[in-house]
């Protein structure tokens, strides 16, 4: 139902005078010490708790100073680089290890993999009726909302959802795991179909694959992938399972958590921080940024040209004209992001295969280029460096997958890491979070209607 032009009149008249009421000035933050975002005045994190989950680590204090280094991204003591490595030394999906890591605290051996993964593939299946009942009905748009929103009612399946006993908070996390890529899938097929006039094709997972390989098997409408494509989805997963416990979607998990709230509320409360551009839905805002710069500069090979380019957008006189790089920078990683490297790493093998190398090449020169074009429009000399999503977008565009889809991916990726924090908070965390909040609003006496 479309808003009427009474309604739109009113609300118009209501922003006209918002800031007339509501305005806080920037400097105000600085004059009361806020610490904007969380942070301090030089970058780093406001320290609000302890984890043994993971750490992502960019810098370190040196007399006081922050001193860039190159990054590193950390699962329970095991650097991503290691598990990588090891993961594709042996041929074989990693992620199944990386969620049994991630919620159990140790790497598993063999028997405890094989135990776990048919654990997985049993939960795997959703409850009798919940796609119609959750997904077909109400279709949405957007597959984020739509997996939050799913994830909200399997509460009404779960015989214990308000439970926070460690057996069922690790049930709740392994079901959400497990069910998350089925839930997406589906939530683009019936999207693809109410929305786009597609006909409606859905799968059911299989028991005998592996994670990466079962959510290629009911995203495509044909089934059908290669082993490559299986692989190099399930490095993406394992790239994105965790990231410490300040990014904000973690965060938000954790302050849920802490008022011992259920398992679905405080996930799917994760969900809806992600999709965030300024988070997880930044992968999106890269590849619309990359179609700006593709059709802005005529010669992909010219720095110059692509110079001059990224000056108008960080100008805001190109691209969506927010003034953002998009792909560049990291609140935590500054001289690079591990994740961006080895994404990297594969982007540029399978561009050449894939018919993608002129446009691979373009967005490495953005890369290079970026930091200089900072300091020339900004006078910003800081350390910046490519994050995760400067090379996701394309890794998952050469995968055939729609754009739709990559913030989904990174949910259904996120959740075992979410779902660790969950824990750890709700075992070890004993105080419900509550910062502070200083009002700037003057106190003055109420005025009776007729007089106002």
């Amino acid at each position: 139902m479309g808003t009427t032009q009474n309604v739109q009149v009113f609300i118009d008249n209501l922003c006209g005078e918002y800031p007339q009421y509501n305005h806080i000035d920037s400097k105000s933050y600085a004059n009361e010490n806020v610490k904007r975002g969380l942070r301090n005045a030089d970058g780093t994190g406001v320290l609000a708790g302890l984890t043994r989950v993971g750490s992502a680590q960019g810098y370190y204090m040196q007399d006081g100073a922050k001193t860039p280094m190159d990054g590193r991204l950390v699962y329970r003591g095991v650097d991503i680089r290691d598990l990588v490595a090891g993961v594709s030394e042996d041929n074989r999906f990693g992620f199944e290890e990386v969620v049994y890591l991630l919620l159990c605290g140790r790497l598993p051996d063999k028997g405890q993999l094989d135990a776990f993964n048919g654990v997985l593939s049993e939960l795997r299946h959703l409850p009798r009726g919940f796609t119609e009942d959750a997904v077909m009905k109400n279709p949405s748009p957007d597959i984020m909302n739509k997996l939050a929103r799913c994830i909200l009612s399997l509460y009404s399946y779960d015989p214990a959802p308000d439970s926070c006993r460690l057996a069922d908070m690790l049930r709740h996390s392994m079901e959400l795991t497990a069910r998350a890529p089925v839930i997406v899938a589906h939530a683009f097929a019936v999207k693809r179909h109410y929305y786009d006039h597609e006909s409606l094709v859905l799968h059911y997972p299989r028991d005998d694959i592996s994670f990466a390989e079962n959510f290629l098997h009911a995203l495509r409408p044909d089934k059908q992938y290669t082993p490559e494509e299986a692989h190099l989805l399930d490095l993406c997963l394992i790239l994105h399972a965790e990231h410490g416990g300040g990014n904000n979607s973690t965060f938000s998990c954790r302050v849920l958590s802490s008022s011992m709230t259920d398992t679905y509320s405080a996930i799917s409360a994760a969900v809806g921080s992600l999709k965030g551009p300024l988070h997880g839905g930044a992968n999106n805002q890269v590849m619309e940024m990359f179609e700006y710069i593709k059709d802005g500069v005529k010669h992909w090979d010219d720095d110059d040209e692509i110079a001059a380019y990224l000056e108008k957008i960080l100008r805001k006189e190109a691209g969506r004209r927010d003034g953002k790089i998009y792909g560049m920078g990291h609140a935590v990683y500054t001289l690079s992001d591990p994740r961006a490297l080895l994404l990297k790493k594969y982007a540029r093998e399978l561009a050449p295969k894939h018919g993608c190398l002129e446009e691979f090449n373009l967005l490495e020169a953005v890369e290079r280029l970026s930091p200089s074009v900072f300091a020339s429009v900004k006078g910003d000399v800081k350390q910046i460096s490519a994050n995760v999503d400067m090379y996701s977008g394309l890794v998952y565009q050469m995968l055939g997958i729609p754009s739709e889809m990559y913030t989904p991916i990174f949910a259904v990726a996120r959740i075992a890491g979410w779902c660790a924090h969950r824990i750890e908070e709700a075992m070890y965390g004993g105080r419900i979070m509550r910062p502070a909040y200083r009002s700037l609003e003057p106190v003055k006496g109420y005025t009776p209607l007729d007089e106002r």
